[in-house]
């Protein structure tokens, strides 16, 4: 079921009837971005921007709701006709979903009637921000397990149910193989995954009779969870069901372990495994996984071919938030500049582009005025995809944004691709007319 037109902050509604009081119509422009990367990040992977245009293309408001907002009292009956007849009529730059981006740089650029770009905020945020944050942890993994499988175990303990459904979209788009959710590989077009649990063993007489009775079932390289009980005695009895699912045409695929000291397991698996002439049956882990914990199994050589990641992947346990804001940089041709304590914005309508070396890789970012020239071998980011509310051309496909997402972590010089902070961090830079034009506000009256 798409969320309520209400999935909103109630400040956008007390903002949204003082603008129309007013008649506050004029052009704004709000630009999404990251102030500062977790201390854990080198980069950030943009993500949810398919759905961020669906928000905004699908957005209209019922009568039901019309109706909950008369009751509450207060607001001005210009602001309820405006509802009924809302279609958002603005246009929107963007990074193309799984590029990299880094701290200040815009990733999504909104211009709009300030009362459209106003509203819009918080769902686009939150869109946005969830998608990207689990993105790049995922990328995280990725980097740190090449050419293995990978898959998003994270369902049952993400945030609710669409958190779940963004964050296998979101692993995907950053590498992963897939999902053990069903309802992400309907909706996405992903590949599904799955094995058995614990209680499928449990619930049969014997370990032995598990394994057949699945086998039996799924016929297609089953993956057999084997650390129910215990793990190496389970494995020396697979010889012998193995012979007997071979003379009717099954091999068996895997073994999945899932608890333990997962490099000592595996090791001693694999021996067995090949002492018993199995050597084509894989190894797939799982259990409390995250990027550090793999890099460990492999620095340990563990002859691990696969993992489940889960629940750090879908909470992004180690930095569970980014410090994302969309902020006004614009309002009827003017440039704005917010001067917080500590949130102080760089103002204007902006751009980022990016320098690349000879090998493709990352150079530098600049942050610049939009419609300044490139230097020289730098090409711009934010591109064009919505004008008067429509969608400029149909979203790439999220096998394409994928293949996007992987080049960009080719990309990526060694120091940014490392789990440990870069020394110093990558930052970009900003053009000379973006400071003077900060300076210039700064000096005006308030």
């Amino acid at each position: 079921m798409r969320p309520s037109a209400l999935l909103t902050d109630f400040y956008q509604l007390t903002m949204l009837d003082a603008y129309l009081r007013e008649g506050m119509h004029e052009p704004a422009v709000f630009e999404l971005f990251v102030r500062n990367l977790p201390p854990q990040r080198n980069f950030l992977v943009a993500a949810g921007l398919e759905q961020a245009l669906d928000f905004l293309e699908q957005l209209s408001f019922g009568e039901d709701e019309i109706a909950w907002l008369q009751r509450q009292g207060g607001f001005s009956p210009q602001l309820l006709d405006y509802l009924r007849r809302w279609r958002f009529e603005g246009e929107v730059h963007a990074m193309p979903e799984g590029t990299l981006f880094f701290a200040d740089e815009p990733v999504l650029r909104v211009t709009a009637p300030l009362p459209q770009a106003q509203w819009v905020e918080s769902r686009l945020l939150n869109i946005v921000h969830f998608q990207t944050l689990i993105a790049s942890k995922a990328a995280r993994v990725v980097l740190a397990a090449p050419e293995r499988l990978l898959l998003d175990f994270g369902m049952r303990r993400a945030h609710g149910a669409e958190a779940a459904l963004f964050a296998a979209r979101a692993a995907y788009l950053a590498g992963f193989a897939g999902t053990a959710t069903v309802q992400a590989a309907m909706q996405y077009g992903m590949p599904v995954f799955g094995t058995m649990a614990h209680s499928f063993v449990q619930a049969h007489a014997s370990e032995t009779a598990a394994f057949e009775s699945f086998a039996r079932s799924r016929p297609k390289r089953p993956v057999l969870l084997v650390d129910t009980y215990d793990t190496e005695a389970a494995v020396a009895r697979l010889p012998a069901l193995a012979r007997r699912l071979a003379a009717d045409g099954i091999q068996i695929g895997g073994v999945r372990l899932d608890s333990g000291d997962l490099a000592a397991h595996a090791h001693a698996v694999r021996r067995l495994l090949d002492a018993a002439g199995l050597p084509q049956v894989t190894i797939f882990a799982s259990g409390n996984l995250d990027e550090h914990r793999v890099a460990q199994l492999l620095a340990e050589a563990a002859p691990i071919d696969g993992f489940g990641v889960g629940t750090a992947l879908d909470t992004s346990a180690d930095a569970p938030a980014l410090d994302a804001v969309f902020k006004l940089q614009a309002y009827a041709g003017t440039a704005r500049r917010k001067r917080s304590e500590g949130k102080a914005t760089w103002p204007g309508v902006k751009q980022v582009t990016r320098r690349l070396d000879s090998d493709g890789r990352l150079l530098g970012d600049t942050v610049q005025l939009d419609g300044e020239a490139l230097a020289p071998g730098s090409t711009p980011l934010l591109h064009a995809v919505m004008r008067g509310g429509r969608r400029l051309a149909p979203s790439p496909s999220l096998d394409a944004v994928r293949a996007h997402c992987a080049a960009q972590l080719r990309s990526l010089p060694d120091a940014l691709r490392r789990l440990t902070p870069a020394d110093p961090p990558f930052t970009a830079g900003l053009s000379e007319r973006v400071k003077a034009l900060a300076q210039e506000l700064d000096a005006a009256p308030h």
